[in-house]
């Protein structure tokens, strides 16, 4: 059976995958391109009472990204944003505010993705520090061809990107299985130019 695909990156995953470092993050997320998001515990802002998922201001916790390392390891959040609001909460309880570190925050997979897909990241993401993808796509493009060949193919996309993201859990016992996303961006070409042929 195969997991779910991951929900969250962490700041330290998300360099190690785009090969940038954790300043680079925190500057695009200040200027709108990425959120960063953290879990806290029970806040009161004013009348309001938080918990849990919230997005926290880079600027706000500017020391923490120093590119000399020479930066505090703790920040602390004063204000945060709760899910589905526009606007941000000043934390009134505790009244210093919550603290927090870099390896406390995340960022959404799926905004991890759409950044990727916004800049034309994916060779750069799906490949590792030595330059060889971690996934064997050449054999899923075998797979894909034989699947295509033995039984045509299936009612929609998703059907198609699931039975290869089941092709690599099997390969590897589950253990080495790219995200949906990833996937998607190979199959799409050949799916588009199979259905104009049918069509």
């Amino acid at each position: 059976m195969a997991l779910p695909p991951r929900v969250f990156f962490t700041l330290y995953e998300t360099s190690v995958r785009w090969d940038c470092s954790i300043s680079d993050i925190a500057g695009w997320a200040a200027v709108g391109k990425l959120k960063i998001k953290t879990g806290i515990g029970l806040v009161r802002c004013g009348e309001a009472v938080v918990a849990g998922q919230v997005d926290i201001s880079a600027m706000d916790l500017l020391p923490l990204f120093r590119r000399s390392g020479t930066g505090p390891v703790e920040g602390v959040v004063r204000r945060i944003m709760p899910p589905g609001h526009t606007d941000w909460l000043v934390i009134t309880d505790p009244a210093g505010g919550v603290t927090i570190t870099v390896a406390d925050m995340l960022i959404l997979a799926e905004d991890v993705f759409g950044f990727e897909d916004d800049h034309d990241m994916a060779r750069r993401a799906a490949t590792s520090a030595s330059g060889a993808s971690p996934y064997d796509w050449e054999g899923m493009n075998v797979a894909l061809i034989q699947r295509i060949h033995d039984r045509g193919l299936p009612a929609t996309q998703a059907d198609l990107i699931a039975e290869m993201q089941h092709w690599f859990a099997d390969q590897s016992d589950g253990t080495k299985m790219p995200d949906s996303r990833s996937i998607r961006r190979r199959i799409t070409p050949i799916w588009r130019a199979l259905r104009k042929e049918d069509a």
